[in-house]
């Protein structure tokens, strides 16, 4: 695959989390009852990095969860020797019973990882509601799933790929789109 064009790169990527991070408390007023919940892999990064930033801001800390949707994805893949789906494990340090949760991802695209997730969420509590943020919105939806919080919104071609790069896994902090 060839990159056709670099969209976010580090410093915009950190912009675009920290302004995250204010509309996030906005919206909530501040944080009290809030828990972000990172979908995995890249989504639980962004997730404590929003985390952190919003501990800057309101001095406050902000329960932090991993949430794995493999079960729950449509598209469930076998990846393991005995033909079962390789299942990472959710963890999520409080109740979301009756709590605002932010679930974060790195790319919404056709909405069904964000589907996956709702159930996932539903199965571990009943919150009092649910937000999505992403760092990129590449459009395509085949869900009506729209995200309360958006990095950037990036119109994409089908045959384009979104590339979410993250040091804490790739060793840089980019978004590139790349053709098939």
């Amino acid at each position: 695959m060839n990159v056709k064009a670099t969209v976010l790169d580090d410093q915009a990527i950190r912009r675009a989390l920290t302004r995250i991070a204010h509309e996030i408390i906005e919206k909530n007023k501040g944080i009290d009852n809030c828990v972000l919940v990172g979908i995995k892999t890249r989504g639980i990064y962004i997730a404590k990095r929003l985390a952190e930033r919003i501990e800057q801001i309101e001095g406050k800390t902000l329960p932090v969860g991993e949430l794995d949707i493999t079960l729950y994805r449509d598209d469930l893949s076998k990846v393991t020797n005995n033909d079962e789906p390789l299942v990472k494990g959710s963890d999520i340090p409080t109740d979301i019973t009756s709590k605002n949760v932010i679930l974060v991802d790195d790319v919404l695209y056709t909405g069904r990882t964000v589907r996956a997730a709702l159930d996932a969420l539903i199965d571990i509590g009943r919150p009092e509601l649910i937000q999505l943020a992403v760092l990129v919105d590449r459009g395509h939806r085949e869900l009506p799933i729209r995200a309360d919080y958006v990095g950037k919104n990036v119109p994409t071609a089908k045959s384009e790929k979104i590339a979410v790069q993250l040091a804490e896994i790739d060793e840089l902090d980019q978004v590139a789109i790349y053709e098939k």
